[in-house]
């Protein structure tokens, strides 16, 4: 389904079965059919080895066999570029680290089965051909279904996801579904593992082109992968956003956790008067912060406050880019913090550095304020 999804992206889909048989993959020929599932459209490739295809009762009575050694070298025979043989040899290593975990076995003493055969070799080369033949800068993974139940494989019956699969699958977003049967195999599971660089909804995207590959199973649900082909539009950073309320602590001790959670690593921490639940008069502690440091903060947050529980919340945000200058002035240096963005330009002089020159020139803070003639477009260049 992947093969015919990425197939299906093609301007002319019926030029894989050229690009997959000049690989000089022994005895594999291809065909190319546009077909239907559940009332849509989409490419159906069929992978032949010496004329049978996957499957079949023939191929079921001749699996090939074998190890990871042949595998590469198949793969590193082939008429395709060495971006293409990299790709489909880490792919399969993937494949034997996963088979060697579940049977016991060093790597070098697996023996494939199922991905073994000339046909999954195939498959995999080919999805990676046409990676290449897309050149995509990024892809983006959906979980991935696994279904539930059990599958008949060479191994004889085993639960969904079968081990191999689900070993594959570590660290990867996954759900079971509603519906029985296998809708994730070690190979997809593979594939999706060695190419997907993120994980999740589709992103903010214009999208030019739409690939359904079918599957050969019927479910209830459509048994097809669709495939997305567009360009991602400029993400909003994002920041994690992090409150608690706060109505059985006293200002003194409330009035420190500002300033123990901006040291920490936060982007900004307030305090807000609010009045609670009993007509308590309280406070509604926030912290905004990056994602990677919202665990910390938020355990800084429960250690020091006497809340028992937080809120969280993802936020996308409009940032400028911030620098700072040192300007001079008749009262020393005083910095300055210029930010940029969104066709704007702003600036605004240090407090901090107001008040020491204030104090080190027995002036007022506004009299030194007031001697700052900063002029950006003239410091900076005018864009």
């Amino acid at each position: 389904m992947i093969l015919g999804s990425l197939t299906d992206l093609l301007k002319d889909p019926f030029e894989f079965k050229g690009m997959i048989e000049n690989a000089g993959i022994p005895g594999v020929t291809a065909e190319v059919a546009i077909d239907d599932q559940s009332s849509v459209a989409g490419i159906r490739v069929h992978i032949k080895v010496d004329g049978i295809e996957e499957g079949s009762r023939e191929e079921s009575e001749h699996h090939d066999h074998h190890g990871l050694k042949d595998v590469i070298s198949i793969i590193g025979g082939l008429n395709v570029s060495e971006m293409v043989k990299s790709d489909a040899s880490q792919i399969y290593r993937i494949i034997a680290e996963a088979e060697s975990n579940v049977h016991g076995k060093p790597v070098n003493e697996v023996h494939f089965h199922e991905v073994g055969a000339l046909d999954a070799i195939a498959d995999i080369v080919g999805v990676c051909m046409l990676v290449e033949r897309l050149a995509p800068e990024q892809i983006v993974s959906s979980p991935l279904r696994t279904g539930f139940g059990t599958v008949k494989c060479a191994h004889g019956v085993l639960p969904v996801p079968a081990p191999a699969t689900a070993y594959i699958l570590q660290g990867m977003p996954v759900y079971a579904g509603d519906e029985e049967g296998e809708f994730t195999t070690p190979t997809g599971a593979a594939i999706v593992k060695h190419f997907a660089e993120k994980y999740g909804n589709m992103p903010l995207m214009k999208f030019n082109d739409v690939g359904y590959g079918l599957g050969s199973k019927s479910f209830r649900t459509a048994n097809m992968v669709r495939a997305y082909l567009g360009d991602v539009e400029e993400m909003l950073p994002t920041v994690k956003e992090i409150s608690c309320n706060i109505d059985d602590m006293t200002p003194e001790d409330i009035g420190g956790i500002i300033d123990l959670l901006m040291a920490a690593g936060a982007l900004d921490a307030m305090l807000s008067q609010t009045m609670m639940k009993k007509s308590r008069p309280g406070y509604i502690l926030t912290c905004i912060c990056r994602e990677a440091d919202a665990d910390d903060l938020a355990t800084l947050m429960l250690a020091h406050t006497s809340s028992i529980g937080l809120r969280m919340h993802t936020c996308e945000r409009y940032e400028m880019s911030s620098s700072f200058i040192k300007y001079r002035t008749d009262f020393g240096d005083i910095r300055i913090k210029v930010s940029e963005g969104y066709g704007l330009r702003k600036w605004k002089a240090e407090h901090e550095d107001l008040v020491k020159a204030s104090i080190t020139n027995g002036v007022t803070v506004d009299e030194v304020r007031k001697s700052i003639r900063f002029d950006p477009d003239e410091e900076l260049g005018d864009d």
